[in-house]
């Protein structure tokens, strides 16, 4: 199943004594599963920004113990610095990354609230996505009087915390604990080294824009409001904050932008229109930078939008979108640009060796073929499944750029991307039932001297089986659904790959007949009657219907082929 990821960054009230953030780090790197991205102290500041990832649990659980080592190491009373703040653990927000929506975030982000509330006594206010009320979604509003100001906000019954004590926490202060969108800062070249020139193109697109002026609008008297304040003119991008300086190591001007909602304004949406908007001003952005990391998504949608402007088919590979993503924006105009030191989910499954997935075919076969027991016939059936609906996917390919069908890209773009991602949830099933085997491993090794224990060892034992029931089960789901793309490739993609396509429908057959067979054989250990009547029932009507389709496709191929010979 896909992973759910999301990252954490919080910011500490300490930038300098660099053994106190050592021990903060360390605590976070305690945590298994936690990948440690980042760790950024200021010095002025008197803050340290740290960046980790992983799956909901261990997150917030290092989160956690971060916020009570901070909580014991670091004392408020003594804090000066630049940045505003009202606690050791000043800020602590969380962002979905992938496999999980901003609801989920944000009821994590209120679970790790409560538990730092009434864990370490320190007052929590949530914020943002987290929010229990409007005016506490913004962080400045649950920030403003800082440290300083606490005792008597504390006081007032309109801004009591959302957990924790309504009391001044003199050495540890208050913490702020949110969940939001994921924030990338996003600089583009340009062949300029006017700041000026890279100013005003910043305040074309950032959604602040610029002050209205009178009559001319670079040098007329500015428009101000009732309140004297400036009267704004909006710039053309939402969720978007940029200025243009000057970098001087590089001897070029920049457009330094922070993309505060990527699911709004897009790093390939950002780009373009800073492109527009440089040529309108006469100047030529020539590539861009990338600071920190950047979810996988960003940079897929990235490829695909690029590929989609040249018409061309979206459904190749995650390797390959990305390529055409880092050239269309010129991410390694400056700095290579290492997708696996760049984007998280890379980054996280870099010391992974051990996947199936990451064999060549010859390993995986010779893995298969040696003594252990796994990987079996559940992961070869994935694969089969995977390959099979991959046959399908090239067809769609190979039709979106055949000769004299140019007006029918879009078509076979959009099958090839409903190929490509069966594909690659059947690719992730492989592994996926590998570990279902070795979640029946380690419950069979519990221990049951006693009869809790024996128990307890029962229950996992139960629901680790019904685990190795569910993965193939979802196999069958999934491959059941590449027969929609592979008969229309039959029927509709290009002729001279008619058989491939069919290839592709006896490979996910295989897969389909295959997955049902782990289905029966774990099921039969099962005590759980009720559950196994039910997915038996289903996953048989999923075998019969992939039978049907297998036999329809081949009769089609075989009409086309007995048609052509006799030409």
């Amino acid at each position: 199943m896909e992973k759910k990821i999301i990252e954490c960054v919080p910011n500490f009230s300490e930038g300098r004594n660099m053994e106190i953030i050592k021990r903060i780090t360390d605590s976070v790197e305690s945590v298994d599963g936690v990948k440690l991205l980042d760790v950024d102290p200021g010095k002025d500041t008197n803050r340290t920004v740290v960046t980790f990832v992983g799956e909901p649990e261990a997150v917030c659980e290092a989160a956690f113990r971060a916020a009570k080592m901070a909580a014991e190491l670091i004392d408020m009373t003594k804090h000066h610095g630049e940045h505003p703040r009202m606690g050791a653990t000043d800020v602590c927000p969380l962002v979905p990354v992938s496999g999980i929506t901003m609801e989920e975030t944000a009821g994590y982000a209120r679970k790790l609230g409560k538990r730092i509330g009434e864990e370490l006594g320190i007052p929590v206010y949530c914020y943002e996505n987290a929010a229990f009320e409007e005016k506490r979604r913004n962080l400045a509003s649950c920030r403003s009087g800082e440290y300083e100001g606490l005792p008597k906000k504390l006081s007032d019954p309109t801004w009591q915390p959302d957990f924790g004590p309504a009391r001044f926490n003199e050495r540890s202060g208050a913490t702020a604990v949110g969940a939001r969108d994921f924030l990338v800062a996003f600089n583009v070249n340009l062949n300029t080294t006017s700041v000026r020139r890279a100013n005003a193109i910043a305040y074309d697109v950032r959604e602040k824009g610029r002050p209205k002026r009178e009559g001319d609008p670079v040098y007329g008297k500015i428009i101000r409001d009732s309140n004297g304040e400036p009267v704004m003119e909006p710039g053309s991008l939402k969720a978007v904050k940029a200025i243009g300086w000057f970098i001087k190591e590089y001897g070029i001007a920049q457009i330094s932008m922070n993309l505060t909602n990527i699911s709004v304004t897009p790093v390939h949406t950002a780009f373009d229109e800073v492109c527009r908007k440089a040529e309108s001003r006469g100047v030529r952005v020539t590539g861009s930078e990338l600071v920190g990391l950047i979810p996988l998504k960003a940079m897929l949608d990235a490829g695909r939008y690029f590929l989609e402007k040249q018409q061309r088919s979206a459904g190749v590979s995650d390797e390959e979108l990305v390529r055409i993503a880092v050239r269309s924006m010129g991410l390694s105009d400056i700095h290579e640009f290492r997708p696996e030191e760049k984007i998280i989910e890379y980054v996280m499954s870099g010391d992974n060796n051990e996947l199936l997935t990451r064999m060549t075919l010859k390993a995986f076969m010779n893995e298969t073929a040696s003594e252990s027991p796994a990987p079996g016939g559940g992961s070869v059936s994935a694969y089969i499944g995977a390959l099979g609906v991959a046959l399908g996917t090239m067809v769609a390919n190979l039709s979106s750029h055949k000769r004299g069908w140019d007006s029918r890209w879009k078509e076979f773009s959009e099958w090839a991307e409903k190929g490509k991602a069966l594909q690659e949830k059947l690719l992730m099933m492989v592994d996926e039932d590998t570990e279902a085997f070795n979640r029946i491993i380690s419950a069979l090794a519990l221990p049951k001297k006693t009869e809790a224990e024996a128990a307890a060892r029962q229950d996992a034992i139960r629901e680790a089986t019904k685990y190795a029931i569910i993965v193939p089960f979802t196999v069958m789901e999934t491959a059941l659904k590449g027969f929609e793309v592979i008969r229309e490739m039959v029927e509709k993609g290009n002729p001279n790959s008619v058989t491939d396509a069919a290839v592709g429908a006896l490979a996910v057959g295989t897969c389909v007949r295959g997955a049902y067979l782990n289905i029966r054989i774990n099921a039969s250990s099962l005590d759980d009657r009720e559950f196994v009547e039910d997915i038996l029932n289903r996953s048989a009507g999923i075998a019969d219907e992939a039978k049907l389709k297998e036999d329809q496709v081949i009769k089609i191929v075989e009409d086309i082929l007995s048609k052509n010979s006799r030409k």
